[in-house]
């Protein structure tokens, strides 16, 4: 073996011996045909890895390279929000914390089958018991079809808000001031329907059955045609803090 063999030998060496340590999926062979995405709504839950099985889904590499002990921090979605692609199957999904002390102990499970072709999202929820360390979870599929209206945005709503009533998500276009319902009342761990939107910039905004009150409100959020959107929303609906961390916030995430 010549000298430029054995150095190439051994950089492949080191890059398997890299991915062997830190890698989160497994890319050799074909993709896998259905999708999964996963969210830390689980008010003061500790950062995590989540996991379908024994698989690790989600992990976050720190600036020497090595996994972070921060994980998926309270919220936040694992993997910027992209989907990771997973055979169909029926799966644990865990989140297991991430951080040094009590290294991978699994804090939320969700037993769930993933069907083929299909797309989901798994959301950490409601509050973290610190004692038990544990958390509540909930699955919905992401049912937005392949085929779609590249004139209009598509927008949902899931409620991951364990101490909220039933909501229902409003949009106010902020050029037309016309304002419209996203869907029907979602209660917690639900998710509502796709509906279309002209593409603009909106105020969104949740209110309970019969309330003209805002529960929760968010200011200048762009829906962009040919884009498909959830808002999902997490925290306590008994702070009244604007800049809490633990507030009832509305987060916006594509899904595609």
């Amino acid at each position: 073996m010549n000298k430029t063999t054995s150095i190439a030998v051994l950089l492949c060496a080191a890059v398997l011996s890299a991915c062997g340590e830190h890698a989160v999926q497994d890319i050799n062979g074909p993709i896998a045909s259905a999708r999964l995405r996963f969210f830390n709504f689980g008010v003061n839950a500790p950062g995590v890895n989540f996991y379908a099985g024994s698989q690790k889904m989600t992990a976050i590499s720190s600036t020497t390279g090595a996994e972070s002990a921060t994980g998926t921090a309270y919220g936040s979605a694992g993997s910027a929000g992209f989907y990771s692609s997973i055979a169909p199957g029926q799966y644990a999904l865990t989140g297991k914390i991430a951080a040094t002390v009590d290294k991978d102990l699994a804090v939320s499970t969700v037993s769930t089958t993933i069907a083929d072709g299909k797309a989901y999202s798994f959301y950490m929820s409601g509050f973290y018991d610190a004692t038990g360390k544990s958390v509540e979870g909930f699955v919905v599929e992401d049912p937005y079809a392949a085929a779609i209206d590249y004139t209009v945005a598509y927008v949902r709503f899931v409620n991951a808000i364990s101490n909220s009533q039933p909501m229902t998500l409003y949009a106010k276009n902020q050029t037309t001031s016309a304002e419209v319902a996203v869907g029907a009342a979602v209660a917690y761990k639900g998710a509502g329907a796709f509906t279309s939107l002209p593409p603009a910039v909106y105020d969104i905004s949740t209110r309970t059955a019969g309330s003209t009150t805002n529960a929760i409100a968010r200011t200048s959020v762009s829906f962009v045609a040919g884009r498909v959107y959830t808002i999902s929303s997490r925290g306590d609906m008994t702070v009244v803090s604007t800049t809490a961390t633990n507030r009832p916030f509305l987060d916006n995430t594509a899904n595609r």
